[in-house]
């Protein structure tokens, strides 16, 4: 490809994608968390307790409870799939490259708004998911803007162009980037041919996907927790063998979050930082991860078998608790104590992405920390490759009115990811930070439309939430 051409791409994209992730984008996502966590009275934050203990559950991997395709469980994890991967660990790299250690703040600040926002699209996915004509479930926002907003037309107009956007971005976030971000990790740490790593991941892409829902959640259902596990105990290592560092690593996390000037140099090396730019970046990444108010997690949530909407929504919340709170957190303390941040490689370059949290590793594992992170990329991006071609899929059958063809999807999604592993992507961030934006517009309108509706199922729903927390107490005396 002309490199002139990639590089004047690479410029319009960019300023596509500052414009789309501006001021306005910002205050629109946190604002819509922070909305609709003052009208539902903060009650995803106040049963946080109650979706955790749900989620972990005997009755969460079940499904005697209700209709649906596959367990609460199980639709938690296809979900978990889609949004712990790259994000988590190359994500987190470059937020606190681009946007300073005080990223961290910020992706955390977005998370805490994005539990009512992950809860309300899942909430409303559920009460308004349909069966298609082979008995599956099919929901998403695309489904709610077309059913239950009032005027008909406006919801089917915005449900079109959410169903276009997923699609589009299904390519993009849950694609490309991935497949790019295996290869890349693979070929640097064991010298592994880019066509083999592409070959193989889309054989074996292939092969799950064929197997539709069933297939991914199964798969899912094993890899999620084994994958966090790993890496999460691998970053704890690391965080613990720094621990000297940890203070001053927290003191600059947070100073750097609220920096109104902009300062450089010191323990931040060659990175500057600036409040905007944590703001801008943390944000970003955050929901790049988490994927709260893009509304694909819903999409996920609306196969689970569950007896009422709020059930549900209270353990498909617990996604954006996970995956940013736990997950991303533990990357950021573990670049943050380990003194990394702002350091260059031996050819000047500053260090980013996999490559910063590869060198956070390396400084108590040493050679063995570069094997650990690109095995955690490998498991966090493949099982976004899975999580987001369902996604992607049901949103095709949206555009088509039809699972008919739904296999052309699933093939041509698994051969892209080959190109995703073998072709240079300098603009995939880029395109998938776009494509985050054109999925969250109308998503977030479609919320603050429905909040009434949203804030009243909640509410209906805290009888049963307080009658279930008084039977556990019960038990757990009675237990004594």
């Amino acid at each position: 490809m002309d490199p002139s051409f990639v590089k004047n791409t690479a410029k319009l994209l960019k300023v596509v994608d500052d414009a789309v992730w501006g001021p306005v984008m910002l205050i629109l996502l946190v604002g819509t968390g922070i909305f609709l966590t003052i009208r539902t009275r903060a009650l995803s934050w106040r049963n946080l307790g109650y979706a955790l203990r749900s989620c972990l559950s005997k009755d969460a991997r079940q499904t005697r409870r209700g209709t649906g395709d596959v367990s609460p469980f199980a639709a938690l994890m296809t979900t978990l799939a889609a949004t712990i991967g790259t994000g988590n660990i190359v994500g987190v790299a470059t937020a606190m490259v681009s946007g300073g250690p005080g990223a961290l703040v910020w992706m955390w600040i977005s998370a805490c708004f994005g539990l009512t926002t992950k809860f309300a699209e899942c909430m409303l996915a559920i009460k308004y998911r349909e069966p298609n004509e082979r008995g599956e479930m099919s929901g998403g926002p695309m489904y709610v803007m077309k059913k239950g907003l009032r005027f008909r037309r406006f919801g089917a107009l915005l449900g079109w162009l959410f169903a276009l956007f997923t699609v589009i971005a299904s390519f993009g976030i849950g694609n490309l980037t991935q497949g790019n971000s295996i290869s890349t990790s693979l070929h640097s740490t064991f010298d592994f041919p880019r066509w083999i790593t592409g070959a193989v991941l889309t054989v074996l892409a292939l092969v799950i996907i064929v197997g539709g829902i069933q297939s991914i959640s199964k798969i899912s259902s094993v890899i999620v927790p084994v994958m966090a596990i790993f890496y999460t105990a691998g970053a704890l290592i690391v965080v613990v063998g720094n621990f000297q560092h940890v203070p001053d690593g927290l003191v600059m996390i947070f100073r750097y979050a609220f920096s109104f000037e902009a300062v450089s140099g010191g323990a931040l090396g060659t990175v500057t930082a600036s409040m905007m730019q944590a703001m801008r970046y943390g944000v970003a990444r955050g929901c790049f991860s988490n994927e709260a108010g893009l509304g694909s997690a819903a999409i996920s949530a609306a196969a689970a078998t569950t007896d009422h909407p709020v059930r549900q929504a209270y353990i498909n919340e617990t996604g954006t608790f996970w995956d940013t709170i736990v997950v991303c957190s533990i990357t950021g303390m573990t670049i943050a104590s380990s003194g990394v941040l702002g350091m260059t490689d031996e050819t000047g370059k500053l260090l980013d992405g996999s490559d910063l949290t590869i060198a956070a590793f390396q400084t108590v594992l040493g050679s063995a920390g570069g094997v650990l992170v690109s095995i955690g990329i490998t498991l966090f991006a493949f099982s976004t490759i899975l999580g987001w071609e369902y996604n992607g899929e049901k949103a095709f059958e949206y555009l088509f009115r039809t699972p008919r063809f739904n296999m052309v999807y699933r093939v041509l999604y698994s051969l892209v990811v080959y190109i995703g592993a073998t072709t240079t992507l300098e603009i995939a961030w880029t395109f998938s930070d776009i494509a985050n934006a054109l999925m969250a517009i109308p998503n977030l309108l479609c919320l603050l439309l429905m909040s009434g509706e949203i804030a009243r199922d909640m509410r209906a729903f805290q009888d049963t939430v307080s009658a279930e927390k008084r039977m556990r107490k019960a038990d757990r005396l009675a237990n004594r």
